[in-house]
């Protein structure tokens, strides 16, 4: 990222413990992201869909149970990302705004990248490359794919309201399109 985008994720980090939660931790966000994107994307892979009422807002659980039905077997096993498999995270946007109700809102959109051993072909497509490891030697090969993701979380702050994260956007690039 950008030292400006770095910068101004930090600001914003600490209006969120100024204003919103005073023991807003960016660490701890980002642990409990990584596991909240690790069950949802199990649970998408698995298609069980019915288990994200509480995890995803009821607009993107619409859009996924569509875009769920349509895929193909190795796209949809290429979801999954085991938490030890989550190679790298960050932060991208985060944004707070208010509704023309006086409603406060918080969303940080996280990005990961994760090895998934689905049998995917060497290009997807739309013509990007998904990135390939390979372990072991060659007799005892292990081909591992490096796929992205965004998810976006979202926390209302208005007094009141449930202290819980929804996360309010899924992409998985090339796969969940």
């Amino acid at each position: 990222t950008s030292p400006f985008a770095w910068l101004r994720t930090r600001f914003y980090y600490l209006l969120i413990r100024l204003y919103f939660d005073q023991e807003f931790s960016i660490e701890e966000f980002t642990r409990g992201a990584k596991q909240a994107f690790s069950v949802v994307s199990k649970l998408l892979s698995q298609r069980k869909l019915d288990l994200l009422d509480e995890l995803v807002s009821a607009e993107v659980l619409q859009v996924l149970k569509e875009k769920i039905s349509l895929l193909p077997d190795n796209h949809r096993d290429a979801l999954a990302a085991d938490i030890d498999a989550i190679m790298y995270t960050t932060e991208g946007d985060v944004r707070i705004y208010y509704d023309d109700d006086g409603i406060k809102f918080v969303s940080i959109l996280m990005r990961f990248w994760y090895l998934n051993g689905a049998n995917l072909p060497d290009e997807v497509p739309g013509e990007t490359k998904v990135f390939q490891i390979v372990f072991g030697d060659e007799s005892t090969k292990e081909k591992r794919h490096l796929l992205t993701a965004n998810y976006e979380f979202q926390r209302e702050f208005t007094e009141g309201a449930k202290p819980d994260w929804t996360i309010t956007r899924i992409e998985h690039p090339r796969l969940l399109e």
